[in-house]
């Protein structure tokens, strides 16, 4: 049972739990506690004891832990001791509404565990730590993974195995809303392996996951051992109507207009990402600015809770280089870097300052101050551990226990030189490389390359590069190039996502972002696409879904395929500029046309002469990306935004750093649509004549079924009779077909067309072939697939012992409806189509009903009586014998102003029986 704070139980009573020791159970698995309030004297005290059985063969170990400081929030037994003694439940700001956070249930052997829980919506993170450094590096050694369990929502995944597998895109890119803004709160130095687990245990399909996992994750890191700055939290920020929700629902978000998500600590911002509709720059800082708010709440909270609940930090873990190396590096190597980064071709710079690295290694090492790292441990122990030979050894008296202590005479010894690691010679390296370039910056404002702050690199586009691909673009900026390609198709090309939402979801637009290891000259592994070229593809894809058009107005499956040819920055935005010019030479009506620029940023100016603003840089490359402090997106027209995403590798920025980005950005676009503008060979904007024709068309919804037929057999003849590549249907009566030529899309045309026409009695069809002969008429195709039976008293005027009297089987002739019987069967007439004087004049040859004999010979008379003879008699006589008289009755149907008289024919069961391929029409 849960207790609140407020009600806490204090007792000074301690609790035992055994624990079974083994020869593989360590301390740090056991659990460990830490006293609410971190003062020396308030923290409890923790003691073991040791029991053995009767029989000796099994040893339990107690722990007692005496805290009578913390029982708050425990969940309690019958026998009044805790069961979860460490269990603690709060509530926290979360925008508009409030999430209740719990620790110390579930996990409790991680550095940290907690659930948080929005709604019904519950995620799980939890924090782990290696008890040993990695080697040092540039990069933190933090790994996330995310994942949405079905189970969840009450589902089982899809597939042979039943079990969640590899992580999903969507999945990939909450992972990387969960990394980027934790790595600026890291410090430098801290090689510990982190691990962060989140999985989502509950989703409600109101409340989304991926914010509340950001916070969860946000939350645990404080929770944790790991030494981070400050605590972060994510929110989600919409458009509706104007105004803006934050953390809006999944429903709320159908209507939105902004799907923007933040994340940072209670000052600044660290991370915006996200997709709009044109929206101004104004609109997105004022957006930005609701989502900081609701930001800086929680995490004052959380704030509050790590003080309170929280694990001392692991600040011994964080290793640096000795300031004394410093100095060394510059004064080796400082005049010469600074004119290696002056160099203007990546390459040939990268190879310069790779090949001073070398010089200021080699010279180090003769001097002796690199340490041997096979030597390293035996050199670092004796200083301190060796004792002197000619001590005496101290003898221990025998009863009394040797404590173990070292006695080390101090002993005069020679200076030994500061020794450094060769890892720490190539971190400082490359620290007082990125100093250097940010001093020419600030001092001179010019770059690596020589351009001004602002300026853009020179770019060329050329499109229709690969003459079988139904759109292509080569877009090159600087030493950046992306080589974009357009393929459409139709649904069954779509994308196929697979979610907690319970549908099946298809993606008619979809792009691909590939960044092979040749881009930058390197060799390397090629395999499934990494985090980063997911990461990069959505956000191209995003920056392009806004100018696509409807499906009702191009109804296309679209995949962009954007491959990194070549790379010095901003390649995600090279794909962007491609991806438009090459939309348009595939002939897809785009709204307009869109850009993408990255955006850099120099922090702290006043360590290198400046007056402390920061200096915004335009169109970065790939050393002022790792250099600088911001990498900061922007994609859009010369109106409005369309997708974001920034990364800050400082402690944070403010919203009036972020409003001169964007501004900057502004203008930089204006000028990369302006030579888009200029792209030659330009873009065709018009359907390759490789590309698939796809028609649509309306049938009643009615007609679907009879259209797909049994198991899918009618669709499929339709498919290969005609020709054509697929034949899409939908609920709503639409039909579309895809095919690589006229011809056999308008075959299929024509066979859909008669399938699921509406004939109505009156209508004339003229060129009609006849498929079959039949003792009682012809089977005459009036549309494809449609057939309906000409009886053999309305093939012709005249008398007819048999139909092959007066046609044969591939004849044409044109035809009339007259009936259409309950059955949906089809009765025409050619004879109602010939002139009335013909007519009449046969009908007078006609001899009465009522006076015909029987002959002598086995010959058959076969007498029609005429409309006025039956509308006198009321009805007609049935012959006897060898004589059969035809019943016939008039039907009249008003067409266009006139009336025609026609005739229809009661035939019997087994001949209706006989009718083949008559469709049945409701």
């Amino acid at each position: 049972m849960l207790t609140s704070p407020s009600n806490a139980l204090h007792s000074s009573t301690p609790h035992f739990w055994p624990v079974r020791r083994s020869r593989l159970c360590r301390s740090r698995n056991l659990p460990r506690f830490h006293s609410g309030e971190r003062s020396s004297g308030g923290g409890g005290k923790l003691c073991s004891l040791s029991l053995f059985s009767a029989s000796g063969a099994s040893k339990f170990s107690v722990r007692a832990l005496v805290r009578p400081d913390v029982t708050e929030d425990a969940d309690s037994i019958g026998d009044g001791s805790l069961a979860f003694p460490n269990h603690v439940s709060v509530k926290i700001p979360f925008g508009n509404r409030e999430i209740l956070v719990e620790t110390g249930l579930m996990g409790r052997q991680a550095s940290s565990a907690v659930t948080v829980t929005d709604g019904e919506t519950i995620v799980y993170t939890s924090v782990c730590l290696a008890d040993v450094p990695s080697e040092p590096s540039d990069f933190l050694p933090l790994y996330v993974h995310y994942q949405e369990r079905f189970s969840a929502v009450g589902r089982t995944s899809g597939g042979f195995f039943k079990r969640e597998g590899r992580t999903k895109d969507h999945e990939v890119l909450i992972c990387r809303l969960i990394d980027r803004p934790l790595r600026p709160t890291m410090p430098k130095g801290f090689y510990n392996e982190t691990q962060i687990l989140s999985w989502v245990l509950s989703y409600d399909g109101l409340h989304t996951p991926d914010a509340l996992a950001v916070t969860s994750a946000g939350i645990a890191v404080a929770l944790s051992e790991v030494p981070n700055a400050k605590a972060i939290a994510g929110v989600r920020v919409g458009l509706i109507g104007g105004e803006f929700i934050v953390n809006p629902t999944v429903k709320e978000m159908e209507e939105s207009q902004l799907d923007l998500f933040l994340a940072g600590t209670d000052t600044a911002i660290l991370t915006i990402e996200g997709y709009s509709n044109f929206l101004p720059e104004e609109m997105l800082l004022q957006a930005v600015k609701v989502g900081q708010d609701a930001v800086q709440a929680t995490c004052i909270a959380i704030e509050v809770l790590a003080k309170k609940y929280g694990k001392p930090k692991m600040l011994d873990a964080i290793r640096l280089p000795p300031p004394e190396l410093y100095k060394h590096v510059k004064e080796l190597a400082g005049e010469e870097l600074t004119k290696a980064l002056q160099i203007k071709s990546k390459i040939s710079r990268r190879k310069a300052i790779s090949s001073l690295e070398e010089k200021v290694l080699t010279i180090l090492t003769e001097k002796g101050y690199v340490i041997d790292e096979v030597a390293f441990g035996t050199i670092e122990a004796q200083p301190d551990l060796l004792e002197d030979e000619d001590e005496d050894e101290e003898v221990v008296p025998e009863g009394e226990v040797d404590q173990g202590d070292v006695h080390i005479r101090p002993i005069p010894r020679k200076p030994i030189p500061l020794l450094f690691s060769e890892v720490d010679v190539k971190l400082v390296f490359k620290e007082v490389s990125s100093k250097l370039l940010r001093r020419r910056i600030v001092e001179g404002g010019k770059r690596s390359d020589g351009r001004t702050l602002d300026e853009i690199r020179p770019i060329n586009s050329r499109c229709g590069l690969l003459p079988r691909a139904h759109g292509s673009t080569l877009f090159t900026r600087g030493e950046t190039q992306a080589l974009a390609v357009v393929t459409l198709g139709d649904k069954q090309m779509a994308q196929r996502i697979d979610n907690l939402e319970g549908s099946d979801e298809y993606k008619r637009f979809y792009l691909q972002y590939t960044f092979p290891p040749s881009s930058v000259g390197e060799v390397g592994r090629i395999g499934a696409p990494s985090r980063r070229e997911i990461g990069h593809g959505t956000l191209a894809e995003r920056a392009l879904e806004t100018i696509l058009p409807s499906d009702d107005d191009f109804p296309y499956t679209i995949r962009v395929e954007s491959t990194v040819i070549e790379s010095n920055g901003s390649s995600s935005m090279a794909s962007v500029c491609g991806g438009c010019l090459a939309l348009q030479d595939a002939g897809v009506p785009v709204k307009c046309s869109v850009a993408g620029i990255a955006m850099g940023m120099v922090w702290d100016t006043e360590e290198f002469g400046g007056d402390g603003s920061p200096l915004i840089l335009s169109d970065i490359t790939g050393a002022e990306d790792a250099s600088g402090d911001m990498d900061f997106k922007v994609a859009g027209n010369e109106d409005g935004v369309t997708a974001f995403q920034m990364d800050i590798k400082v402690g944070g920025i403010t919203l009036e750093i972020m409003e001169k980005a964007l501004i900057q950005a502004k203008a930089g676009r204006r000028h990369i649509l302006a030579e888009m503008a200029k792209c030659s060979p330009p873009p065709t904007l018009s359907l390759s004549k490789y590309a698939p024709l796809i028609h649509i068309m309306k049938v009643h919804p009615s007609k679907v079924y009879s259209l797909i037929g049994s198991g899918g057999k009618k669709v499929k003849s339709i498919i290969e009779e005609s020709g054509v590549e697929a034949i899409d249907m939908q609920d709503d009566g639409t039909v579309k077909i895809m095919a690589i030529d006229v011809a056999s899309l308008e075959r299929a045309k024509a066979i859909i067309s008669g399938l699921t026409m509406v004939p109505a009695v009156g209508d004339i069809y003229r060129n009609c072939e006849i498929k079959s002969m039949a003792p009682y008429g012809a089977f005459v195709e009036i549309a494809p697939g449609r057939e309906g039976l000409c009886h053999i008293s309305e093939l012709s005027a005249e008398w007819l012992a048999k139909p092959e009297d007066a046609y044969k089987v591939g004849d044409r002739i044109d035809v009339k409806l007259i009936e259409v019987n309950e059955k949906g069967q089809l009765r025409l007439s050619v004879r109602a189509l010939l002139p009335e004087s013909e007519t009449d004049k046969d009908s007078q040859k006609q001899q009465p009903a009522g006076d015909s004999t029987k002959d002598k010979g086995s010959q058959r008379k076969y007498v029609n009586t005429s409309s006025k003879d039956r509308a006198a008699a009321g009805a007609s006589k049935v012959s006897s014998g060898d004589e059969l008289v035809l019943k016939k009755k008039d039907v009249r149907r008003a067409t266009g102003g006139s009336s025609d008289k026609t005739m229809k024919s009661n035939s019997s069961t087994n001949e209706e029986s006989l009718v083949n391929g008559e469709a049945t029409i409701s």
